[in-house]
């Protein structure tokens, strides 16, 4: 088989069935890649989780073949410098501790304080703009903008310049070039404010950074990508969410009824959606697994999608329960490479979707479903544009 599968139209949020029935018959089988590569597709939950806490299986960029096509005929360029996703220890052990330690309960604490005043201030600009707005453009987008930038420090005056680069990684109509000169300018962005940090430190994320030994270059990178990898998940989380809770009224209805719920109801919206819905591994060596022999060299995609779809560990899994008690999701990956940001992602969507609801309990789209635009570029899964109205009072 190959890749990719196409969603069920009129299924937006289901991964395509093909990988349902692979995962039944195989959840490891062969797969060619577009190369002509033969590697791997896991997509049973135990063998993805086993093969991402597993370090014979490698991360870096230069060994790994894409599963889609479109992209570099053989194993990729080399991570760029902070780039955590493609590399493996010890460069990316060095990273990760460096970084760990800097999301303390207290940063996420006052974090939480304005992700609270930043989602207010937007619902409130949605109200004075509606009730027909772009929901991802008003509401799902800037928010977790503005919070990278509140966790880096970035100053006032620099933050929509940061965000019109940031905008452009999801653009519709932005192409790879374009969207990889946005990754690269939002990186000198963080390398201009490096020399000032070390001058004089703030309360930030990237000033606690200049106290360690990361060169200039490295703060820039870890800078660009923590920019990256913060906003465009969170984003299409935000919008994507939305349209699930929209789509299933009944646990919209719940979740309005009972703020408390948000906890579970992030989770369980992380797992049925698993927006970054694939990952993509290297066999350092001959490793055998779930009964087959994995060859040194060969490339293993998993279907972070398809395992947290898998019914051997959440029962009746293609319904969006938020009773649900989702724990053991892969949405942030598992092992050495899980999300490191996944906290502030947790917090900024705990806070977001309740206090949307709340705000506009007649929220509804303002366009037939199937004329929501969705996204599947970069491995992210989510919405370009989700028009929505309510009714005012």
């Amino acid at each position: 088989m190959t890749l990719p599968l196409t969603r069920a139209a009129g299924c937006p949020f289901d991964p395509p069935a093909e990988l349902a029935e692979l995962r039944e018959q195989q959840p490891l089988r062969p797969m060619r890649y577009p190369d002509g590569h033969v590697g791997w597709l896991a997509t049973g939950h135990a063998v993805t989780r086993a093969i991402a806490a597993d370090p014979r299986f490698s991360s870096r960029y230069e060994l790994l073949r894409l599963p889609v096509p479109g992209g570099p005929s053989g194993p990729l360029p080399p991570a760029q410098i902070g780039d955590l996703t493609g590399i493996d220890a010890p460069e990316h052990t060095r990273y990760r501790r460096l970084l760990a330690g800097k999301f303390t309960v207290r940063r996420m604490r006052l974090l939480t304080e304005r992700v609270e005043q930043i989602t207010a201030d937007h619902l409130d600009a949605m109200e004075r703009q509606g009730p027909v707005v772009d929901l991802v453009q008003a509401f799902a987008h800037p928010v977790p903008a503005l919070m990278i930038c509140e966790l880096l420090g970035v100053p006032q005056s620099d933050r929509a310049g940061f965000q019109e680069h940031a905008a452009m990684l999801s653009s519709p109509d932005a192409g790879l070039e374009e969207q990889m000169a946005a990754l690269t300018a939002l990186t000198e962005c963080v390398g201009e404010l490096v020399p000032a940090k070390r001058a004089h430190p703030t309360d930030d994320l990237l000033s606690d950074l200049t106290t360690t030994d990361l060169t200039d270059d490295e703060l820039a990178g870890i800078g660009g990508f923590l920019l990256a990898a913060g906003l465009d998940t969170t984003a299409n989380m935000l919008g994507l969410g939305t349209f699930a809770l929209l789509s299933h009224p009944e646990q919209a209805a719940a979740l309005r009824a009972d703020p408390g719920l948000a906890d579970q109801a992030v989770e369980e919206l992380l797992r049925y959606l698993s927006i970054a819905h694939t990952g993509i591994r290297a066999a350092l060596e001959d490793v055998e697994l779930d009964g087959q022999l994995i060859k040194a060299g060969d490339t293993v995609t998993v279907s972070v999608s398809a395992a947290n779809r898998d019914p051997l560990k959440f029962p009746d899994p293609d319904t969006l329960d938020l009773q649900r008690k989702a724990t053991g999701h892969l949405a942030f990956g598992h092992g050495a490479h899980q999300c490191l940001g996944q906290q502030l992602a947790r917090v900024e969507m705990r806070v977001a979707f309740p206090a949307l609801f709340r705000r506009f309990p007649t929220l509804r789209l303002a366009v037939p479903p199937e004329d929501v635009p969705l996204r599947d570029a970069m491995n992210i899964h989510g919405v370009h544009q989700l028009p929505v109205t309510w009714d005012k009072e």
